[in-house]
């Protein structure tokens, strides 16, 4: 009994640290990318009269995106594991076909997105197609893997009832969910609209002038990936490896307690806790620095 909880525990700190390693990637992805939420303003800036460097792929949200990769990666994998190929090896094929598929959406989506501007001026940069695409694919494989192997380590040393697909599914889309709502905000508002005071939104007036220029040149989207990579992506990962690793910590540990009862209650304490936690952040910080207001000078 001790020795499978110690096992149990070894490969949950293994699935957390993938899933920190995934969370990091995707965000990174997402934002050379420009898939999300703050696509809208790329997408809005043409229009505006404000022509960009940036790469603009979006067509699905994050989580239905990676909702679909890792189930790709993940089905193509258990097809190989079927063919009884070596599990890294049919991991690796899985992800990089769906990787092809990665960088197949990501191309046809910013030439239809650019060409859908054309009238507004804005043109198709091909060394931006070139060079961004196969930088996204990269970081899109690093996701991919990582979040099909902690499935795969749910599976096959954990024995989870779901199928390898369906995991990759459903973690799929929970890596697309965290990169989405942790990653994000650094992006949209901390890197696209650099030129506005902190803390004072983005007002209607300022839509879609979005910083074009970076410390050298025009901005492109390798500038956006490494200030993510800085911030916004260990941040992404951090929020994806607490997830998993909580998820299967209590899965472990209490899942034998009161017929599976034991696990549900200890989900529902860690729900409450961070609820509490988040809130008490959220009110300190309101108190110590308020709504944005002008500033006051002093003849």
């Amino acid at each position: 009994m001790v020795d499978n909880i110690v096992f149990g525990i070894g490969i949950t700190a293994l699935a957390g640290a993938l899933a920190t390693v995934a969370g990091a990637a995707e965000d990174v992805e997402s934002d050379i990318g420009s898939q999300g939420d703050p696509n809208s303003q790329v997408q809005l800036a043409p229009q505006m009269g404000f022509i960009h460097r940036i790469f603009n792929k979006a067509v699905a949200g994050e989580p239905p995106a990676y909702g679909l990769w890792c189930a790709l990666g993940a089905g193509i994998a258990w097809a190989f594991l079927v063919m009884q190929f070596n599990p890294i090896l049919a991991i690796i094929l899985g992800c990089a076909l769906a990787t092809f598929v990665q960088g197949v959406y990501a191309t046809t989506a910013y030439l239809g997105r650019t060409a859908s501007l054309a009238k507004f001026g804005q043109p198709v940069y091909i060394d931006i197609l070139k060079s961004m695409t196969s930088v996204t694919m990269a970081h899109a494989f690093v996701a991919i893997f990582t979040t099909v192997s902690l499935c795969y380590l749910m599976n096959a040393s954990l024995g989870h009832p779901f199928p390898l697909p369906l995991l990759g599914l459903v973690w799929g889309i929970a890596l697309g969910a965290a990169g989405s709502a942790t990653g994000n905000p650094f992006y949209g508002k901390e890197r696209q609209y650099q030129n506005q005071k902190f803390g004072a939104g983005v007002p209607i007036s300022a839509s879609g002038n979005i910083v074009r220029y970076a410390e050298a040149g025009q901005r492109n989207s390798l500038d956006n990936g490494w200030f993510s990579s800085k911030l916004g992506g260990p941040a992404s990962g951090i929020c994806f490896g607490l997830i998993v690793f909580l998820e299967l910590w209590r899965t472990v540990i209490f899942e034998k307690v009161s017929g599976g009862w034991g696990a549900i209650v200890v989900g529902i304490i860690l729900i409450l806790v961070f609820t509490v936690v988040d809130r008490y952040i959220e009110v300190w910080a309101r108190k110590n620095y308020g709504p944005y207001t002008t500033e006051e000078t002093t003849a």
